[in-house]
Parts: C-alpha cells; structure tokens; sequence
C-alpha cells in the first residue's frame, strides 16, 4: 500500500506543477529555444533580455531542470531541455487546434444539423435552401430525415433532430415556428383528363372525382384539406385513396387514370410524363410552409440556417415561387 501510494504521488505531483506553470512561461521558453539567444527572443517578444532570462531561470528552478546551456554568444538546449521543449510545443499546438476547433464549433463552422423534411423536391425552395446552406458551411454534417409532420414533430421533441421543415402554419405552444415561404395549391390531373387543357379549375370542378393522396410526406394535410374543401359538396362520401407509395408512384397512378390530386407548387417542377398540373382558381391563399425548432436548442448551426431561411425568403431574387418571366 505504501508503494502505491507513493507512486500516485509521483504521477499526480507533475500534474500539480503543471498547473502553476504561466502559459507566458512556456511560450517564452519556446522562443528562447528557437533563437538560442535570450536577446534575440526579447527582441521577437518585445520586451526585455533581462525579463525573458529571469522567467526561464524561474521555469528551470520550478521544475528543477536545466534546459538551457548558458553561453557567451547564446544558449543551448541540454538533452533534457530538448524533450521538455518538443513535448510543450506539441501540446501548444494541440491546445491551439482545440481552441480554433472550439471556436469553429461556436460559429457553426463545424458540427452536425438534423433536418426533418416532408420531401425533397429538386429546383423547390427547400432544395435551394439546403444546397445554399451546404455552400457556405461546407464544414458541417447535413442529416435529412423524410416524413410527414405527425412523425418528425415528435422526433423533433424528443431532440432527435433539430428542426423541421412542414407544410401549414403551425401552432405547438412547446416549440418555435417561423413561416417561411408560401406555395401555390395544384390540381394532378391526368393528361387527357377534360380540365386538361383549362387555365385552372375550381374545388366544384373536383366534386365527382376519385382523389389519391399519400400517407407520407404531405398527405396527411393533403387529405384534410380535401374534407375541408369539398365538405357539402359531394352528392355521396367522398371518394379518396389513401396511397402507402413514393411520390413518384402516385404520380404514376395519375397518368394511368386512377384519380386526381392536389400538390404544392414545387411538384409541379419534376415533368411527368402523363400528368399535367392545374392551379385552383377559388383557392384563398397559397399554403405556407414552416420551420419549427425547439426553444431549448441554442445550436448556432440551427440559428445559422434560420437565418440563411429568413434571408431566402424574403429575398426578391430568392422569392418562391420562382418567375416565370
């Protein structure tokens, strides 16, 4: 037990001096090593020979080393004093590269963002904002998770991801939501469907029709949407699919006469073949889309892509839905 205990006070006594050493000690000690000269050193720090003689000595007494080889034209590191040397100036650098990482970190140049997503389309706003996003933090770890606002909210809470993008203008007392663009609402017709060739229909327009709605992505706010709509207006229940399928399938149901839909603006942006996209002429507004975050997620990464967001959408040349002129 004795040979134990006197070990640890081995171990733990540099440990101890360690901590007492003044970080301008060190530093002066290395310039000193670099120079070999105590003059040329001061004269590299801007301060004086005799300061930067006294503070080595000092070091030298504290650790009871000679690191130096006095001279009259200059010093010599002894072989200890070469070892003390390489070992300071490795851990310099390492604390230098974890204080500039720290501080990377802090800026949201470096780190990890959690995205929830109700889909990607190409060309859409979102595309745009995270291709945006990417450019100017090339540093940081983009994770994109898909699926509709019922399943990512939770997610979100849980702290599994840190902020979701979703279709509607949110109220969840327990979490921030910001609007940030708007879409306009399309019908998904079939190309020889007999609305085809108009400018644009109306609800009225849909009552007789067989609508096909996802269950991911936007589909469940799809879905109320067309309750709400044509509630009173169908002469019978209303005929509506709820569809486990991609997006790209559904599309494909439409061109082959399985029924219509109703889409955001940014759908209409993938050509398909078979299916033509009509905007509501009786339509209120254009839907909003969200961003909703936790109030207890201080991540400067997360405030940088609100910010990008923001700036995004209210920038004329960023504005969504893009001109077509």
């Amino acid at each position: 037990m004795r040979r134990l205990s006197k070990l640890s006070e081995t171990w733990q006594a540099p440990t101890r001096l360690g901590a007492r050493i003044p970080m301008i000690s060190l530093i002066q000690t290395l310039t000193v090593a670099e120079y070999l000269n105590f003059r040329h050193a001061a004269n590299a720090l801007g301060i004086s020979a005799s300061s930067v003689s006294e503070r080595v000595k000092t070091l030298e007494d504290d650790l009871g080393i000679l690191l130096f080889e006095r001279h009259a034209r200059g010093v010599r590191l002894t072989e200890a004093g070469r070892h003390f040397i390489d070992g300071v100036a490795d851990a310099l650098d390492r604390l230098d590269h974890t204080v500039k990482t720290a501080g990377a970190f802090a800026q949201g140049e470096l780190g990890c963002i959690r995205i929830g997503v109700y889909a990607l389309t190409p060309g859409s706003f979102l595309d745009d904002l995270l291709a945006r996003y990417r450019k100017d933090h090339r540093c940081v770890t983009i994770e994109i998770s898909e699926g509709t606002a019922r399943e990512i909210i939770p997610q979100l809470r849980a702290n599994k991801l840190d902020i979701a993008f979703v279709a509607g203008a949110q109220d969840l007392p327990d979490c921030h939501t910001r609007r940030i663009w708007h879409e306009a609402l399309l019908a998904a017709l079939p190309a020889d469907h007999p609305l085809a060739e108009s400018d644009g229909v109306t609800w009225n327009d849909l009552t007789d029709e067989a609508f096909l709605v996802r269950h991911g992505g936007t589909g469940p706010q799809v879905y109320e949407l067309i309750i709400q709509r044509l509630a009173g207006r169908w002469a019978s229940a209303p005929s509506i699919l709820r569809c486990d399928v991609e997006r790209c399938s559904l599309m494909q149901m439409i061109a082959q006469g399985f029924g219509v839909s109703v889409v955001g603006q940014a759908a209409a942006l993938i050509e398909v073949p078979g299916v033509v996209f009509r905007p509501f002429r009786d339509e209120p507004e254009p839907v909003p889309f969200s961003a909703v975050w936790s109030p207890y997620n201080q991540s400067t990464t997360l405030r940088n892509l609100l910010d990008l967001a923001g700036k995004m959408g209210r920038s004329p040349a960023c504005a969504w839905p893009p001109s077509s002129g």
